[in-house]
């Protein structure tokens, strides 16, 4: 069976050319031209990923973005006219899995609209989507962060840096790794920003709960343990 993608997009060129381009790569292919109208649609659960565009009509890409977030892990590839950084950490910190800046070039949206589809099949064949360390848990498929039973709330860039620690339990994993994995493989910005959201993820969990989980190795990187060291 097909896999079925919804583009939410306004403007109606781009719209029909990438509905064009995903019909003959073999998607199922649906649009909607304002926020209300790709909401509605995203909630119906019948789309694997959705194509999100930043600036519509009714709702906004973010706030669709938040609204799914709180009942759907379906990927989401978000579209900016605009090349600002705070307009792609607000996308990824909301929820998105990727995001490109118009124009793009076609063959990278396939490219990546593959890795997030595949990503997902994964963790539909069973991949083990419940993570532990000690009294932590985390749910890859309800989006979920607790710790003894207690919810944490995490933006996403935090909850993915969480992940990659917890996939990789007591071995250390490399500033840039995490920095590849937490913010994509085109991340541009600071350098030290594994460094910062290690500090917000700390000030989330090993502050309130007087744990000790997330430990700095010097001149490498860093590592989640199951108990304090």
């Amino acid at each position: 069976m097909a896999q079925s993608i919804l583009i939410v997009e306004d403007e109606e060129k781009i719209a029909r050319f990438l509905e064009l381009e995903l019909l003959h790569e073999g998607y199922e292919v649906e649009k909607a031209q304002d926020g209300r109208k790709g909401l509605e649609k995203a909630q119906s659960g019948r789309f694997d990923l959705m194509v999100l565009d930043v600036m519509l009509p009714e709702l906004n890409g973010f706030e669709v973005l938040r609204r799914i977030r709180r009942e759907s892990n379906m990927p989401v590839i978000m579209l900016t006219a605009r090349d600002a950084v705070m307009d792609k950490v607000a996308g990824l910190d909301g929820g998105a899995d990727d995001y490109m800046t118009k124009p793009f070039a076609i063959e990278e949206l396939l490219a990546r609209i593959r890795l997030a589809l595949k990503k997902r099949s994964a963790q539909d064949a069973g991949e083990e989507h419940v993570l532990s360390c000690g009294g932590l848990t985390l749910d890859t498929l309800k989006y979920e962060v607790r710790y003894e039973g207690k919810l944490i709330e995490l933006t996403h860039r935090e909850f993915e840096l969480l992940r990659v620690l917890m996939e990789n339990k007591n071995i250390v994993v490399s500033r840039d790794t995490l920095l590849q994995k937490v913010c994509g493989y085109d991340y541009m910005g600071e350098t030290n920003v594994i460094d910062v959201y290690v500090r917000y993820v700390r000030a989330k969990l090993d502050e309130v709960y007087q744990v000790k989980m997330i430990q700095t190795v010097r001149g490498v990187g860093y590592v989640i343990k199951d108990s304090e060291a």
